[in-house]
C-alpha cells in the first residue's frame, strides 16, 4: 500500500483553494454566493476526531503488543489496512474540501466583510477549512501509526550466506 505524499495533498489543496476563489468571485458578479453550511466545519472535526482517536487506539494496542505485555489486545491486520484506506480516502477528499473553504473563505475576507452575513460566512468557511486541514493530519498520523517497521533484526536472505 503506498502512503500518502504531502505535496500531492498540498497540490490539491491549493488547485482547489485557487478553483474556489475563482467561482466565488465569478458566482458573486453574477449573483448570491451561495452559503457554507454549518455542518460543515462541524463534520469534518468529527472525521477528524475519528481518524485520530482511531490511531491513537491502535498506537497503544501495537505498543501492548510489541513490548508482548499479557493480555494484550491484538490488532487485527484487515482492520488496520482498513483504517489506513480511510484514513488515505479520508485526507484526499480533506485536502479537497479545506482547498474550497479556504478559497471561498480568502474571497469572502478579501471583498465582502462589510455585511454581517459574509462575515458569518468567512468565519464558518475558515473554520471548515481548519477542520479539514485537520483531518488531513489525522489522517496523515493514522498512517504512520499502522506503518510496518522495518524489520532489521530478520535473517539476511539465503543467498546473502557466504559459505566457507
Amino acid at each position: 500500500m503506498r502512503t500518502l505524499r504531502i505535496r500531492m495533498l498540498a497540490g490539491l489543496f491549493a488547485i482547489a483553494l485557487v478553483i474556489a476563489w475563482s467561482v466565488a468571485r465569478l458566482w458573486d458578479t453574477v449573483g448570491t454566493l451561495p452559503g457554507v453550511p454549518v455542518a460543515a466545519p462541524i463534520v469534518l472535526a468529527v472525521i477528524a476526531a475519528a481518524l485520530f482517536a482511531t490511531a491513537l487506539s491502535l498506537r497503544s494496542r501495537l505498543r501492548a503488543q510489541r513490548e508482548r505485555r499479557p493480555g494484550a489486545k491484538g490488532v487485527d491486520p484487515l482492520a488496520a489496512a482498513r483504517a489506513v484506506v480511510f484514513a488515505q480516502a479520508s485526507a484526499l477528499v480533506a485536502s479537497l474540501v479545506a482547498g474550497m473553504y479556504g478559497g471561498a473563505c480568502v474571497y469572502l475576507i478579501m471583498y465582502k466583510l462589510d455585511m454581517d452575513p459574509r462575515r458569518q460566512q468567512a468565519v464558518y468557511s475558515g473554520l471548515a477549512f481548519l477542520a479539514g486541514i485537520a483531518v488531513v493530519a489525522a489522517a496523515i498520523f493514522l498512517e504512520r501509526v499502522c506503518k510496518l517497521p522495518d524489520d532489521e533484526d530478520a535473517p539476511p536472505p539465503a543467498h546473502a550466506h557466504h559459505h566457507r
